[in-house]
């Protein structure tokens, strides 16, 4: 009943059917209301509806994030939400396949059904889940992550890099349309995402075009901003874009980049708080000269260190000071039942408008960083 899986949409599609006099018992708006409804959290103090919901993203975090530090890949758990993962992709064409003509589907969601717009970072992150969880039909899985690829390399946009749902819808003029108030009329390509797709094809040794690889890491070339950071289009900001980049690089262009690597690394230990940890505020995106500073935060420092940890493996230099007392502030902030606490957003839905809680984000990032830490500790 819902459109788009998010509430805007399913706000305005409501508001569009009230003005185009349709009666509240209609089938439709009830659908509609009810689809509202799933998206309220109602206590006994509070009543908030979420803007969208992120199984299939978390999921596939938290199967990352268990695998890091220490599940094994064939432990129940992960094995029962792999094989729920692989339940999800999506075979059917969406709107993307109005502007790429030749891609077959293949992709993932974000929501538990969202047909019509799969997403290229869900998309990788679920790629990179599968591949490291061991399933009852390994073969099941490989034409899954097969299909993904294929589906992937044909959403390639025109500057090297990849957008979330579309393909080169990066005609900016439209944002400058009066009803176009957030900004958010067009999805061209990005860092963070751009780096996803280059994490996954390193990460999972899966074959892509060397062109189409060369393409991408040239554009993250042009998009390092001059104190070696990237930009965060879908997390707060500057820190979760070169978290990213970083790892991507240190995958599949660990000798040829290391330049970038190191220069984006540095940036990171830069802004590292006084506490050990890292943050970052919202207003980063309204005000550059607020990148990568603010409260400390358990994602926001996840992700520095995860950054930090893959240039240290690509370049064979680790931050080790920053990274001790990354490591050192996580530690010291995990409660009693292993979990931590954090009220800052740090999801992005649009820049400098809607900004997103992801409640899973301070336990798996986290749980991810330290997983890796400890994983080179143990050689």
């Amino acid at each position: 009943g819902d459109w788009g899986g998010i509430i805007p949409a399913m706000l305005n599609s409501m508001l569009a059917l009230r003005c185009l006099e349709y009666d509240v018992a209609d089938p439709v708006v009830v659908q509609g209301l009810e689809a509202i409804d799933k998206f309220a959290v109602e206590t006994e103090y509070d009543y908030w509806v979420q803007p969208c919901v992120s199984p299939v993203w978390d999921t596939a975090w938290v199967i990352r994030s268990l695998v890091d530090s220490g599940i094994p890949p064939s432990h129940p758990a992960v094995l029962k939400a792999g094989e729920w993962l692989l339940q999800q992709q999506i075979l059917d064409y969406g709107d993307w396949a109005i502007k790429n003509k030749l891609g077959k589907p293949g992709g993932w969601a974000f929501e538990f059904i969202n047909r019509f717009y799969p997403d290229i970072d869900d998309t990788a992150v679920v790629v990179m889940a599968l591949d490291a969880v061991e399933l009852p039909d390994e073969e099941l899985k490989r034409v899954a992550i097969a299909r993904a690829m294929e589906w992937v390399a044909s959403m390639q946009c025109q500057p090297g890099g990849w957008a979330a749902f579309d393909v080169d819808n990066d005609q900016d003029w439209l944002n400058g349309i009066p009803y176009g108030d957030l900004k958010a009329m067009i999805d061209p390509n990005t860092a963070d995402v751009t780096a996803r797709v280059l994490e996954m094809v390193g990460c999972c040794r899966l074959s892509m075009d060397s062109w189409r690889v060369k393409r991408a890491i040239a554009y993250l070339e042009r998009e390092q901003e001059g104190e070696g950071c990237w930009f965060g289009r879908w997390g707060v900001n500057y820190i979760y874009g070169t978290s990213g980049v970083i790892s991507a690089l240190a995958v599949v262009a660990q000798e040829s980049h290391r330049d970038f690597i190191e220069k984006g690394a540095s940036w990171l230990v830069g802004c590292q708080n006084s506490d050990g940890g890292w943050g970052e505020s919202c207003w980063s995106y309204n005000d550059p000269s607020l990148k990568g500073k603010g409260k400390s935060t358990a994602s926001q420092t996840a992700w520095a260190l995860i950054g930090l940890l893959a240039a240290g493996e690509a370049t064979g230099n680790f931050a080790r000071e920053a990274i001790d007392g990354g490591v050192d502030f996580l530690v010291s902030t995990q409660k009693d039942d292993g979990s931590w606490l954090e009220s800052e957003f740090t999801g992005t839905g649009f820049p400098c408008h809607f900004y997103i809680k992801y409640h899973f984000y301070p336990q798996y990032f986290p749980l991810m960083a330290l997983g890796k830490y400890e994983n080179l500790l143990s050689g």
